[in-house]
């Protein structure tokens, strides 16, 4: 008999934060607007993926930076920032500055590896160091180490007027607790819980070499429960699920229509691994709320969490995004044993 599904405790979701290349303020302000809706229906967290040299939000940093200032309560995440395109001290050095301007409201997540398609961007990214930046997980101990405050330099003191630290500055306490890792394979979730980081997974996994016949939701259950034997807080380590999924209880005719349109033409991607990697990809979820809480509480890997950060479809409108999320407040949410905050 599988466990049963935790109630949902934390209710979140994700957005890429598109924009027109002709206009992108207007997209950048349109995912600040939908930050401070999420906050008006009491969503506990928003978060930005990354996107680079493509037409989604480049520096998530920044625009929850902005976001700070427009909001008191919601969590503000990155989903994930990947560390290949970042030096790990300057990176711990801005997200301790905008923990701090939030209030101690920002959850990092991060991920390791190559940057997408580094052989066309190292000229521009690591023109003198290419062959040698490590993009392995010893990258992310350094960055671990910076934010958790450990020594970034052997020199402290005072020259002339200038007073010199030896750690990252500034340094915002209780930042490293609530920090993120994206795992997508065992050996990932495996390493996330034995650095007691939060885990993250999402509408991707990676099946294990000789998985002929992958299933999505077992997969991802296996792996969150390998993150938590890993951990040090074992079953209470906190992990979030981030599916697509489409709350359909208010939308126009119009936009049932489209919403299942768009699921369908991404579901032959579901049916086997892709690419040379083997990724698997959920399936996108869209239906009325009491038929997605029935789906969810049958996935594997949804009864394993009691946190999600619900991913938006890329390219919907604003008027879609305000429905989508206005519907999983007030009616998946709920559904799934969700109780907005007091006040």
């Amino acid at each position: 008999m599988p466990p049963s599904p935790r109630p949902l405790r934390k209710l979140g979701f994700l957005t890429i934060g598109l924009f027109d290349e002709a206009d992108p303020r207007r997209g950048h302000e349109s995912t600040l607007d939908l930050i401070t809706l999420g906050e008006r229906l009491g969503f506990d967290s928003a978060w930005l993926r990354h996107r680079h040299l493509q037409f989604g939000i480049s520096s998530p940093v920044a625009v929850l930076a902005a976001a700070t200032q427009r909001t008191s309560r919601i969590q503000l995440g990155t989903a994930v920032t990947p560390l290949g395109w970042e030096n790990p001290l300057r990176l711990a050095e801005d997200l301790a500055t905008v923990d701090l301007l939030s209030g101690g409201r920002l959850n990092p997540g991060f991920s390791v590896g190559p940057p997408v398609h580094y052989e066309h961007v190292r000229g521009a990214l690591y023109p003198d160091t290419g062959d040698h930046e490590d993009f392995s997980p010893a990258r992310a101990e350094r960055f671990l180490a910076l934010v958790r405050g450990e020594d970034a330099s052997d020199f402290a003191g005072t020259e002339g007027i200038e007073v010199y630290s030896r750690k990252v500055q500034p340094h915002s306490p209780g930042l490293a607790d609530r920090l993120w890792y994206g795992a997508g394979s065992l050996r990932s979730a495996r390493w996330a819980g034995g650095q007691g980081l939060n885990l993250l997974t999402s509408s991707v996994v990676k099946p294990e070499p000789g998985d002929d016949a992958p299933d999505f939701a077992a997969i991802q259950a296996e792996q969150i429960r390998a993150f938590r034997a890993h951990h040090p807080e074992g079953e209470h380590a906190r992990v979030s699920q981030g599916l697509v999924v489409v709350p359909t209880d208010s939308a126009t005719p119009e936009q049932r229509t489209r919403y299942r349109a768009y699921a369908l033409s991404r579901t032959p991607r579901t049916l086997t691994p892709q690419g040379p990697n083997r990724l698997l990809f959920a399936p996108d979820l869209v239906g009325s709320s009491a038929e997605l809480a029935e789906r969810l509480h049958a996935h594997a890997g949804f009864r394993e969490v009691d946190e999600v950060a619900f991913a938006l479809p890329f390219d919907f409108e604003p008027e879609d995004y305000t429905q989508i999320l206005t519907d999983l407040a007030t009616h998946l949410g709920p559904a799934l044993g969700w109780t907005p905050p007091a006040g």
